[in-house]
């Protein structure tokens, strides 16, 4: 390098995890400490970077940084990290935050025009809807190239002359990747699982009920439902909207938990409490299902909230009928 990092701070970093970056990613996976789980904004160096070496930009959430890293083995390059608050680069270029002003801001900080002798900065592509190329070029004289959308391309693109195929350009929404997201939404449901829970304590405190088992593997079915299998079948659901896709395998789960307790032919608990769980436990699906639109390509921002003011609506209306039939089952016998 011709410059030192005590005159710029340059941080070295390798592109071997540990086993505590692999238990924090785990970690963040299942929420804990997600909203920390960062890195310091700033320039890295990677291998023995020269003036010539390719400059590539991430965000400072710490799985973002790692996926590059790692994928950056035998090389010699820069990693220039936006402050994005701790999220990834896919959310933060939607909420600004991976954006034309972060980046010229950390682009000057860094002084990068003291760093490389060229003037080209690589952006992966999932952070090009917060990313003016053409600002960035006139307020900073960096040309912004797109990058493959997986972190696992950036070697063959880099060694291929910075030309991307149309497999590096496509964004696929496996199984595999819909399936690693979940935990996350499990756990995003526990305090409103907990609050579910106390209510139907109280109710059965003061005689309203009782509520057990077959309420608690009925609702934790629907929570299943719509936080995972939803989810990870979601190509294969009909219809378009998340909402009514949680809402449909919500409601077969709902028909199932009715059978298993022995409806039509001898059930174990009265029509209205039947009725009530095809009102719940679809509506419960439906709900969280449709929050799993924030993690996914399949939908756009505009189409999220047309689907909230729809279905956002009609769950309260569903649930709250519900539960009317099943408190009312609790005083008559039907």
């Amino acid at each position: 390098m011709d410059i030192s990092s005590r005159e710029i701070k340059i941080i070295q970093t390798s592109t071997q995890l540990t086993f505590s970056d692999i238990v924090g990613a785990w970690k963040a996976r299942w929420g804990i400490n997600r909203m920390n789980y960062k890195v310091e904004p700033g320039l890295y160096s990677v291998g023995s970077p020269a003036s010539n070496s390719p400059v590539m930009v991430t965000a400072n959430y710490k799985m973002s940084f790692d996926m590059l890293r790692k994928e950056l083995i035998g090389l010699d390059a820069w990693i220039l990290v936006l402050d994005t608050k701790g999220i990834n680069v896919w959310c933060a270029a939607g909420k600004g935050t991976f954006g034309t002003k972060e980046l010229l801001n950390r682009i000057a900080i860094v002084q990068l025009e003291k760093v490389v002798s060229h003037r080209t900065v690589i952006v992966p592509q999932l952070g090009a809807p917060g990313i003016s190329a053409h600002e960035v070029l006139k307020y900073s004289g960096f040309k912004v190239l797109y990058g493959p959308v997986k972190a696992k391309d950036i070697k063959e693109f880099i060694n291929s002359g910075m030309k991307a195929s149309t497999e590096m350009r496509t964004v696929r929404f496996n199984t595999y990747d819909r399936l690693v997201l979940t935990p996350v939404e499990l756990v995003s449901t526990f305090k409103v699982s907990l609050i579910i829970f106390g209510i139907l304590f109280l109710l059965n405190l003061i005689g309203v009920g009782p509520f057990g088992l077959i309420d608690f593997y009925a609702y934790m079915g629907a929570v299943i439902v719509g936080c995972v299998l939803t989810p990870v079948l979601l190509p294969w659901i009909p219809g378009r909207a998340f909402a009514w896709k949680g809402w449909l395998v919500g409601f077969i789960w709902a028909v199932i938990v009715n059978v298993f307790n022995g409806w039509p032919e001898a059930p174990q608990y009265s029509l209205l409490r039947a009725l009530g769980y095809l009102l719940i436990l679809p509506s419960v699906s439906a709900f969280f299902a449709m929050n799993f639109t924030g993690s996914s390509t399949f939908t756009s921002f505009s189409g999220v909230l047309k689907e909230m003011r729809i279905a956002v609506p009609a769950i309260i209306i569903s649930i709250f009928l519900g539960i009317v039939l099943i408190l009312v089952n609790s005083f008559i016998k039907l």
